[in-house]
Parts: structure tokens; sequence; C-alpha cells
């Protein structure tokens, strides 16, 4: 009788022939980092083209967004030539016939660089034509004019925020700051870090700090102040993790948005007001 299973498959030397089972991505338990470093992609919210966002090397911590593809070598300009390695972006070029270039050197909503070679000319063409066909497919929004800080005091659109002894930066509203934790379904998860059951921070006027921690005499910033909170929330808040995702394992699926607040560098941003014009509020508008 013929046996209702079928045989094993075999090699040739008569070990037998198991494919491997596939595996998700997985952070080691000592890692410095809970990103997964090869799952940032997005989109350019100006052109709507891709970018992969990747930390980098130099400067303060900040993600640097390349374009997707790799170009050779010789049709980048020296200084605008990157290479990756481990997930990590070096702004330097590592010796191979091919390079990455930053997509802001390429997005069609910007100023075209002085020096384009012909192939880079191309190709920011070829992505300008895929931005108007996101616009005429009502995928894209044309992006409006900044509001001034006048005609909409009330909700910054980079707030800036005291956790953990440190003033920083927001990239987006308080109450729009998302949470970039992966969900079960492998995917970012969409729930903001503001949550309504948690203790939330206090807007207040804070004197105008530089990096050296000194005070500009008689300037203040309205500051969403969050130092007066538990530490396990103020670290909530830094690792941008939702309620659910505070003690959660799960990796990261994005870099968190927070910047070291400079006054030079950030003194677009600074609002002499608090939100709605009260001396002290404990939501996130």
């Amino acid at each position: 009788m013929c046996s209702a299973n079928a045989p094993t498959p075999r090699r040739w030397d008569g070990t037998f022939a198991r494919s491997p089972r596939s595996r998700s991505l997985r952070v080691d338990a000592d890692s410095p980092t809970r990103l997964v470093r090869s799952a940032q992609p997005g989109r350019c919210p100006d052109c709507g083209n891709r970018v992969d966002w990747h930390p980098r090397t130099d400067g303060d911590g900040r993600r640097v967004g390349l374009h997707p593809q790799e170009l050779p070598a010789a049709a980048v300009p020296a200084l605008s030539r990157w290479h990756v390695s481990s997930g990590i972006a070096h702004p330097a070029h590592d010796g191979t016939p091919w390079c990455r270039i930053p997509h802001t050197a390429l997005c069609p909503a910007r100023s075209a660089p002085a020096a384009l070679t012909p192939q880079l000319t191309t190709l920011r063409r070829h992505l300008a034509l895929h931005t108007r066909r996101l616009i005429n497919n009502g995928t894209l929004t044309a992006p409006a004019a900044p509001p001034s800080e006048r005609t909409e005091p009330c909700r910054p659109a980079r707030p800036i925020a005291h956790l953990l002894g440190v003033h920083y930066i927001a990239g987006h509203p308080i109450g729009a700051i998302q949470c970039v934790a992966q969900t079960r379904q492998r995917r970012r998860c969409t729930r903001p870090v503001l949550d309504d059951q948690a203790p939330h921070g206090t807007w207040t006027l804070a004197p105008t700090t530089l990096v050296n921690h000194r005070s500009r005499p008689g300037e203040t910033m309205a500051v969403y102040d969050l130092t007066h909170l538990p530490y396990t929330e103020q670290m909530r808040w830094r690792h941008q993790h939702c309620a659910g995702h505070a003690a959660s394992s799960a990796a990261d699926l994005a870099l968190t948005e927070w910047e070291p607040f400079d006054a030079r560098l950030h003194h677009q941003h600074i609002h002499q007001r608090l939100p709605r014009g009260g001396r002290k509020q404990h939501d996130g508008a």
C-alpha cells in the first residue's frame, strides 16, 4: 500500500531538503535602538514621491531622506553623495561606482540646485511628472502657504516641548504626534502619543534658551512642559509611543521626530503667546 504522506525530499547526498521557514524582522534584546532599520519608507509631504528615511552619523540625531534608488556616482556632485551602511546614512562616498542622493536635491517642490547633471535633470523631471499625476488624481494636495503666527497662534505647527530636562521641537502639533511602534499587522501604529487617560503636559511661558542653556533676557516662548510627569511618562513621550505601546517590546517602524531645540535654527517656530490665550493649559491643542 502507498503511504498517505508524501516522501520527504532529499538532496543528492541523502540529507533532508527542508525549505527554511520565513521569519519576521526582530530586534535583539540588547540592541541600542528599537528601530527596524529596513522598514523606513515614506513619501515626501511636498511632492508625494518615495523617500527612504535613515538615521545619520552627523548632525544632532536628525534623520535624512534619500532617493530610494542608487545613482552612478559620476552623475552626482561630490557634496551630494551619500552611502548607507547597516541602515545608517553617511554623508560621503564609499568609493563604489554607485551612491545615494538626498531627496531634497531632486524634489520638484523645491527650487532646483544650480549644478544639476543631465541625468539628475531628467530624474527631477520624472519626479515632477509623478507629482503632477498625484495632484490630478486627488492623491496629493498642493501645499498651501504656511499660516503666520498672528493668524493661528493657538496651535503651533512645530511646538516646543520640555521633557527629561531638555527642550525639544516636534515635527507635528502635540495632538498629531503619531506613535512609531509596529503593530501586529507589521504596520505603524496610528494612535497618537497624547492620550486622554494619561496625564497631560502644561502649556507655559519659559525663557528662550540657547544651545548652551543660557537665556535671552526678556524673551519668552510657549513650551509644552512635561517635566512634572512621572519618569516613565516622559520616556514614553521621548520614545514617541502611545499608551498601548508604552511597555511593549514591539519594534519601531519610524524614527522619532524630536529634534533638540536651537533658538537660532528654529527661531521661526518660537511663539511668545500661549495657545488659546490662557496662562496655563493641560491639553495638547
